[in-house]
């Protein structure tokens, strides 16, 4: 008995140690999912029961200098499914049909959206940024077919580029989830992007979402607005001079800068190609399109073609080098001035080249330019002169001037990848390299340190760092940052910097610049050009970069410009393809800044005049009005009095220009718009006189040489009313590659 007991009692307290141990073990891991585990199960358990969607913020808007939007955000919505909650065939075909209809999908997309309603997961995106039309239609198709748990919305946003094309190589353009890849999108992405909310709606035990009672809203920060510098009719000039070239020269980019050379701020800016924001990836270029078709087999296409869109995507103005040519020159007489080493009278003779070492280095003009000064050695882009006036320099202070004028640095604009230039250091100048840098060759720039350079000649010689966002602004519209002139630092004096930009206007005058000339303003400038040495295959002429610099106005100069055109198919230099765009882009930026014209004598005897109102008069005593105002006319109808005139009264047309009477009710005459491309200026007037056309002339007319009509505001072949005025734009076909 007593060893029964004893039995009993071991079982006993084996069984209340094993429950022990057990309450002991239940105990640990109690702790230890509460404690250990506790924020893993924690999140479990509120992803099984709560729905959190995320709001995008919307993308701050990018405004142009007068608040023309260039580029904005706007809602739009992802269309999804829950395929769990699709339990037979009749709603799954419910759904199909409708969501492909509303979304006009094509047999294969349909077939896709059938085979996702199959999937075993509670989402799928079947429909990224629909627009807000498309996703009323769905949504209230959900409601009526009460589908409210099988179809879903989710908002989104969408960039929109409303030019398309303009200012692309600035702007950029934003990726699938809405960040910068590129341009200013990319540059200033943390700015736009603002902050992203937050919806959390609990779920019921199905997961389906439960009223908006249990609903709470973390609200999106939509991002920071920016002003942009860009002044849209000056990027529209521009835009249009480098596309006409880029096509009629069939180039490998024309690039261009227009900047205000006294604050920085950049007015224009453009690279061609140039490409759409809204479809990126898309080849622009009919010479890309070519180069693509010409590929052998689908992956040597697919590489030619990312290669063009890459091409098209840069901004050569800021992330690519070049070597400036004579337009350097510029600053190469800055530094003999600042220096005291040449002044405005030092003559040098030109024999057509100079000895330097064991080089015989040639100027653009073999046969020499003969004895000439300072001034004229830059009209005619000597580069035997600049050789001279680089080794009296000397390589220490070659090198000081071009560090001052901010050649060793990049300067610091607002906007991704720009490039570093590519110089010899300063110990590393013999007299073969120093005799070269003097005329512009060995050392590479990008183009926007050039354009920075030669603003700070412009402005009485300071540095002024360029920039491109005037003005940050939240959504509310409130000021957040606003940008500042910043001087860098004084380069040359005053007076050098007033003797330089006489000499450049020298060169749009009498020189190798003459295409640069706009009427009414002193217009300054530089033509250059430089071999792409290493670049031409063997048995191929070599390759070219041309270029203009442009100051205006001269005497008391607001803007800088600087044209290039990359790889031309015709050997003409600077002047003849790059002056005449910089001279349309600095008229319409005279202009638009309200710079008013100052004409001298030859300029005034070509100027328009304004045609009076002579409706109601006889057709004598209009004549006789019209005759008195050195304009002439021409009668349609047979009626004694004029009922209708063209030019209307108060328009602008050309001195001596004539003026279309109509004495019946009869409609104006219409004429077939000749083509003035390649005629002289008096076969142009002929031309238009004999079609009763009046034409405004325009660009070069005081070379020496001839020059003829490269460019017309009204197209060829076009129907107009007799008396209309068409801008005619002339140029010399004349050029160094100098």
């Amino acid at each position: 008995m007593a060893g029964f007991k004893q039995g009993m009692r071991y079982r006993i307290l084996v069984l209340a140690v094993a429950v022990v141990f057990l309450f002991c073990m239940d105990g640990v891991r109690v702790l230890y999912l509460q404690v250990v585990k506790h924020d893993e199960l924690a999140a479990k358990a509120e992803s099984q029961q709560l729905s959190d969607t995320e709001v995008k913020a919307m993308r701050g808007t990018i405004y142009d200098s007068e608040g023309n939007i260039l580029a904005q955000s706007a809602t739009v919505w992802n269309i999804f499914i829950d395929p769990s909650n699709i339990n037979d065939e009749e709603k799954r075909t419910l759904v199909v049909e409708n969501l492909s209809k509303f979304l006009e999908f094509d047999e294969k997309e349909k077939k896709e959206l059938y085979e996702n309603t199959k999937k075993d997961t509670k989402y799928v995106v079947v429909a990224k940024k629909v627009e807000n039309s498309v996703k009323e239609k769905i949504t209230k198709f959900s409601a009526e077919e009460r589908l409210s748990n099988v179809i879903g919305t989710e908002q989104t946003t969408r960039r929109y580029y409303p030019y398309e094309s303009f200012a692309s190589s600035v702007l950029g353009f934003t990726g699938g989830d809405n960040q910068g890849l590129s341009g200013i999108e990319a540059y200033y992405n943390k700015e736009l992007s603002g902050t992203n909310g937050r919806i959390i709606t609990v779920k019921d035990a199905k997961a389906n979402k439960l009223p908006t009672d249990y609903e709470t809203s973390i609200e999106a920060i939509d991002g920071n607005s920016l002003v942009l510098t860009i002044n849209q009719p000056i990027q529209y000039y521009l835009e249009k001079g480098l596309k006409e070239a880029l096509n009629e020269y069939q180039c490998k980019g024309t690039y261009g800068i227009v900047m205000n050379c006294n604050t920085g701020a950049i007015l224009a800016m453009s690279s061609m190609p140039d490409y759409d924001c809204n479809d990126p990836y898309k080849i622009t270029y009919s010479k890309m399109k070519r180069e693509i078709a010409k590929e052998q087999g689908k992956k040597a296409k697919a590489t030619k073609e990312s290669e063009c869109v890459q091409r098209q995507w840069r901004n050569f103005t800021v992330s690519d080098t070049y070597v400036p040519g004579s337009v350097f020159k510029t600053f190469m007489s800055c530094a003999a001035l600042e220096e005291d080493v040449v002044n405005l009278d030092t003559t040098y003779t030109c024999t057509g080249g100079i000895q330097v070492d064991t080089y015989w280095m040639k100027c653009h003009y073999h046969a020499g330019h003969g004895t000439q000064n300072l001034t004229q050695g830059l009209e005619n882009s000597c580069n035997p002169f600049f050789i001279t006036i680089g080794q009296k320099l000397g390589a220490e202070n070659y090198f000081k001037y071009f560090d001052a004028f901010g050649f060793t640095q990049k300067t610091g604009i607002d906007l991704p990848g720009e490039a570093m230039s590519q110089y010899y250091p300063e110990g590393q100048y013999g007299i073969v390299e120093l005799s070269s840098a003097s005329f512009g060759q060995t050392n590479s720039l990008t183009p926007i340190q050039v354009c920075t350079g030669l603003c700070a000649i412009a402005n009485g010689g300071t540095l002024v760092k360029p920039y491109i966002v005037s003005e940050i602004k939240d959504a509310n519209g409130n000021t957040v940052k606003k940008t500042e002139k910043k001087v860098v630092r004084r380069v040359i004096s005053e007076d050098t910097s007033q003797k330089v930009r006489t000499m450049m206007k020298a060169v749009v005058d009498e020189g190798t610049g003459k295409n640069g000339y706009v009427a009414g303003y002193r217009v300054g400038g530089k033509t250059g050009t430089s071999t792409k040495l290493g670049e031409s295959k063997a048995g191929e002429k070599d390759k070219y970069i041309v270029s203009f610099a442009a100051i205006a106005p001269a005497d008391k100069p607001e803007i800088a410009v600087l044209v290039l055109v990359d790889e031309p198919n015709v050997d003409l230099g600077g002047g003849a393809l790059c002056a005449p765009i910089a001279a349309q882009v600095t008229e319409q930026a005279m202009q638009t800044l309200g710079i008013e014209p100052k004409y001298d004598e030859t300029e005034a005897k070509d100027m328009s005049t304004t045609v009076p109102s002579v409706i109601g008069g006889t057709a004598e005593s209009t004549m006789r009005l019209l005759t008195s105002a050195n304009l002439h006319y021409v009668v349609v109808g047979s009626g004694n009095t004029v009922v209708d005139q063209s030019p209307a009264a108060g328009s602008s047309i050309p001195s001596g220009g004539v003026v279309v009477l109509i004495t019946d009710k009869t409609k104006n005459q219409k004429v077939t718009v000749p083509d003035f491309t390649g005629l002289s200026v008096s076969e142009a007037k002929s031309a238009a006189q004999a079609k009763n056309l009046n034409i405004r002339i325009g660009g070069n007319t005081v070379a020496n040489e001839t020059v003829v009509a490269y460019s017309q505001s009204v197209q060829k072949g076009s129907q107009v009313d007799a008396g209309t005025v068409i801008d005619v734009s002339f140029k010399s076909t004349k050029s160094v590659l100098d």
